[in-house]
């Protein structure tokens, strides 16, 4: 209210930012979007984020012990009952590991290529090289999967052979778009569709086959399968570009500007995807109506415009500088989203658990 110092529901010192200033409506836009996402989610009220945690541990020691436990769980021994899942916000470290380990592998191959011109070194720099990022975005999901419950082999299984038939769908499906590709927006827009429906649809069979109600699981699922698109596609981009150019300097730069952005391509694109067959299926198995349910499509137009836009040739965009801006505004909004998504996927789980510890405690007091 005008003359009011202090919000009343933040508690913000209003006088600190006059009203109207590029602070001010950045922040609330920020509160718009992050409430919307939220909603869309099937939650209400404000997202909790805590960025701190998802880095916390990266430069902690971590025994032998604790690496066991996780590549353990997902099993019918490991993964815990409802009552017993922690709905805290996860610390993941692994991943971390993961994208040293891979970049120890790849800066060892683009030595063979580069220094020694060893030829035998160059597909294995263009496979590692596709895979690095994509990989760690993959096991980050996985490590956020608070219910436990898909299993390393479940994801590995996922990653290649989800990836590789989310490609082979999509193929299939650009053959009834002809215009696919062509012209600097409708071409791109047709694409964007194409590529986020063919991997959807994968990700929808894992789903059907899963049966899970978790949110959380809906974005894993997603990831897996989009890690498996976007390793193929940059490796077999990387192929062609030495192929056509024979310039190894040429194909190493395109691996290092697809492995930079990958981190909020296909993998999260396909993620929000899977997260919302999850909100539109809810508790029941996944069904062909579930596809067109304005539950799902919002989440499915979300992802398709960002990879569209992603792919346009927009007329004021002349430079590589500006290109690469335009993707990292988008990449920033999908992290945006993906954030916004794990913090409604938690929620859902503390519900969950605090409803199968209420039927114990009940169970219990009855006998």
């Amino acid at each position: 209210m005008p003359g009011t110092r202090f919000c009343p529901n933040c508690g913000a010192d209003q006088s600190a930012m006059p009203v109207g200033s590029g602070g001010d409506y950045i922040k609330k836009g920020l509160d718009t979007f992050t409430a919307t996402i939220n909603t869309m989610a099937g939650e209400s009220g404000k997202a909790e984020i805590r960025l701190k945690e998802l880095y916390s541990d990266v430069f902690k020691s971590h025994t032998q012990e604790e690496r066991d436990v996780l590549f353990a769980c997902g099993t019918s021994k490991t993964t815990p009952r409802e009552s017993e899942m922690i709905a805290e916000w996860p610390r993941p470290w692994l991943y971390s590991r993961i994208f040293l380990m891979f970049m120890i592998v790849f800066v060892g191959l683009y030595v063979m290529v580069m220094n020694f011109n060893n030829l035998n070194a160059v597909p294995g720099s263009m496979f590692v090289g596709a895979l690095l990022v994509p990989l760690t975005v993959m096991i980050f999901f996985w490590e956020m999967n608070v219910p436990r419950n898909i299993s390393i082999l479940d994801v590995i299984s996922i990653f290649f052979v989800g990836g590789v038939f989310s490609l082979i769908v999509t193929l299939f499906l650009i053959d009834f778009f002809p215009s696919a590709g062509a012209g600097p927006l409708w071409g791109s827009t047709i694409v964007g569709l194409v590529e986020e429906l063919g991997k959807v649809l994968v990700v929808a069979y894992y789903v059907k086959r899963k049966n899970t109600k978790y949110k959380l699981n809906g974005l894993l699922l997603g990831a897996c399968v989009g890690a498996g698109f976007a390793v193929f596609e940059t490796a077999g981009y990387a192929f062609r570009a030495f192929i056509r150019t024979g310039d190894l300097t040429y194909m190493i730069h395109l691996l290092f500007r697809r492995g930079v952005f990958a981190i909020g391509g296909h993998v999260v694109w396909a993620a929000i995807s899977g997260f919302g067959l999850i909100v539109a299926k809810g508790d029941q198995p996944l069904q062909t109506n579930h596809l067109f349910s304005a539950k799902f499509l919002k989440f499915f137009i979300l992802v398709a415009a960002l990879h569209a836009v992603w792919d346009w040739s927009i007329p004021f965009i002349t430079t590589q500088r500006q290109q690469n801006l335009k993707c990292a505004v988008l990449i920033l909004i999908a992290l945006g989203i993906v954030l916004v998504l794990l913090s409604a996927g938690l929620r859902q789980v503390s519900a969950i658990a605090q409803k199968a510890q209420a039927e114990e405690r009940a169970a219990g007091s009855r006998l």
